[in-house]
């Protein structure tokens, strides 16, 4: 059992400065502790894990509330498991997005007396969300107030420092598009919606405009930083100390061709406040486009009558991949392919054949260190969820000293990893036994096979958004009164982030929710989850790719999925009596490109064995 932290003290220290006039204008009464940063990261820096600190909960995602005499912790059913193992006495765990379960702004009416006011870091919610909470308590009496001295990092006291590592360049050879080009592009869109500037907050999308790539975030290859795009200028506002020379000249490289002749102007990272506040005094009658997603602290800067709130072009450019992308991502989901197949071959031998105690932590680590042996490698793309038995029902599970068990003949195996290379982003799960599962276990396989299998055949038409395509996987659980408690698939970044937007594959919608277009990568991810005893998943990177149909209704474009991840699915899991005629024609479909294209690549290498082992993996059934 892992140890839990005990928050007392925290919590104390927090409540005083709750109610003091030296922090807060008004007393608070509550005080909301998101889990992002600035820039409504899902992964973050140490220092900006203000929801960890406070609650103990190490999850990627949730929200702390506290009021002066209570502490409710909302996260999603990913991480419910997680969160009743991690949370002390002082914390109430609020099952997220179950029907039954009150929203953040009920719950505080239903805590607190009219009047009382609601405090809250305004740099760390988006603007729709305070917008949305705001108007909520407003309506009842209620009031939320901005404190832009964040609470927590007053009572933090060993808070870690920002990390200081430096920003690299990435090659045109992998980016496929100069950073003029990108900005081009973007000008081009500004112009249609009479935008005299567009902020750019999210640093995926800062790093994406740039081709620059750092390490701040752990596995995501970011850096804080923030952007402005305007008619005539390009702004990145950075601690200037992380660029080196390379991306100094990388960033005053000339690209004739796109019309962008003006260098990008460097600013301290502390001077957007200023920045966004000068462009909006001299917009005439222009506006300032800002993402929703961006925080309210920096859109509240803007009159609502200047101010776009829509998803910014950045967003759709950098997830519809251009050709070299592309190509870059097959080679390195191909290699990757490679890494996770010499780990399965591995394991079967080293605990299948010769009864070796493998712990899930080592398992983990002989896995990275595959993956370190490929060309490109720059680290894992997120800690893997290396999980045996019971510890596989806990869906975000991350092996420690403390809950590291042995993976066994006995019970089920699940991994899920991802690799960052230089030319890809990855991520995949494979689920195994190295014994003999049970009829039950099988016949719940076989259901998450069958769902991940009707996604990956889909064909759809243009314009279609994976919100509307989210019950096509379920179906075969739901048949036998099961799901789970997880969106099926989200979209991958390019040696980016692992999770990326605006695609996504869910049952609710988003406010960035976007149709699947070509050249999108996105993952087909179902499960099943037995609290106590296992923890069943597959998961594929694919990309959306148009299809030839019979007909095209309405003239639109058909599309349908092609697989990059090249793995094998382990067919002792599954019962093939219950697979249709054509489930079982595509899984052997299937099992012959990993074998046509991951075998080679492993012969080219040298993993013969590896290869050997593989073809039994890939024969045909049916």
């Amino acid at each position: 059992m892992a140890s839990v932290i005990s928050t007392t003290s925290r919590l104390v220290k927090l409540r005083k400065a709750m109610r003091s006039n030296a922090h807060v204008k008004e007393l608070l009464s509550a005080y909301i502790i998101p889990s992002g940063d600035a820039h409504q990261s899902e992964y973050i820096r140490e220092c900006d894990k203000r929801r960890m600190f406070i609650s103990g909960f190490t999850g990627s995602m949730g929200t702390a509330v506290v009021t002066l005499n209570k502490a409710s912790l909302w996260t999603d059913g990913r991480y419910w498991l997680q969160a009743m193992t991690q949370l002390d006495d002082n914390w109430e765990l609020v099952k997220d997005r179950l029907p039954s379960t009150p929203t953040k702004s009920n719950w505080l009416k239903s805590e607190l007396n009219v009047g009382e006011f609601v405090g809250a870091d305004p740099h760390l919610l988006t603007d729709s969300e305070w917008r949305k909470l705001s108007d909520e308590l407003e309506r009842d009496g209620f009031h939320l107030l901005p404190v832009y001295t964040n609470l927590v990092d007053i009572i933090w006291e060993d808070r870690p420092s920002p990390p200081d590592s430096p920003v690299i360049p990435l090659s045109f050879q992998f980016s496929g598009k100069s950073w003029r080009r990108k900005v081009a592009e973007l000008r081009f869109k500004m112009i249609a919606r009479e935008a005299a500037a567009v902020l750019i907050t999210a640093l995926d999308e800062v790093a994406w405009l740039f081709n620059l790539r750092g390490s701040d975030v752990p596995c995501n290859p970011v850096f804080v930083a923030y952007a402005i795009v305007t008619s005539t200028t390009t702004k990145l506002f950075i601690d200037s100390s992380k660029l080196t020379p390379s991306c100094i000249e990388h960033l005053q490289e000339p690209d004739i061709g796109s019309g962008v002749t003006e260098n990008v102007l460097i600013y301290p990272y502390d001077s957007i406040t200023q920045d966004v506040t000068e462009i909006t005094n001299v917009l005439g009658n222009q506006k300032f486009w800002a993402s929703q997603m961006s925080s309210h602290g920096l859109v509240r800067l803007i009159p609502d009558k200047k101010v776009i709130r829509d998803s910014i072009p950045v967003t759709l450019a950098k997830a519809i991949k251009n050709e070299t992308e592309i190509q870059c991502s097959i080679r390195s989901h191909r290699r990757d392919s490679v890494a996770l197949c010499r780990y399965l071959h591995w394991l079967e031998i080293t605990i299948g054949r010769n009864g070796t105690l493998v712990t899930e932590m080592e398992g983990a680590a002989k896995l990275a260190g595959f993956r370190s042996e490929l060309e490109n490698f720059m680290g894992l793309s997120f800690e893997s969820i290396s999980s045996s038995g019971s510890n596989g029902a806990i869906i975000h599970y991350l092996p420690t000293p403390e809950t590291d068990r042995p993976i066994s003949n006995d019970e089920v195996y699940l991994i899920d990893s991802g690799g960052q290379y230089l030319d890809g982003t990855t991520d995949v799960t494979r689920t195994i036994h190295l014994g003999t599962p049970s009829d039950h276990i099988k016949d719940c396989f076989t259901a998450v096979f069958q769902g991940f299998c009707a996604l990956s055949r889909c064909v759809f038409p243009a314009e279609t958004k994976g919100s509307q395509m989210s019950a096509i996987p379920r179906q075969f659980l739901w048949q036998r009164g099961l799901d789970y408690c997880h969106g099926t698939g989200h979209g991958v970044g390019q040696f980016l982030n692992v999770h990326e937007g605006p695609q996504r594959f869910a049952i609710s919608g988003h406010v960035l929710d976007a149709a699947l277009e070509a050249n999108m990568i996105i993952t087909i991810e179902p499960g099943y989850y037995e609290d106590g005893h296992f923890g069943l998943r597959i998961e594929n990177c694919t990309r959306v790719v148009p299809i030839a149909t019979k007909h095209r209704y309405l003239n639109k474009q058909f599309f349908t999925v092609d697989p990059l991840t090249l793995v094998p699915i382990q067919i002792s899991l599954l019962d093939p009596s219950q697979l249709s005629e054509v489930e079982t024609e595509w899984l052997n479909s299937y099992h012959s490109k990993v074998l046509d294209s991951t075998g080679s690549l492993m012969l080219q290498l040298g993993h013969k064995d590896t290869y050997e082992w593989l073809v039994g993996q890939c024969r045909p059934i049916g």
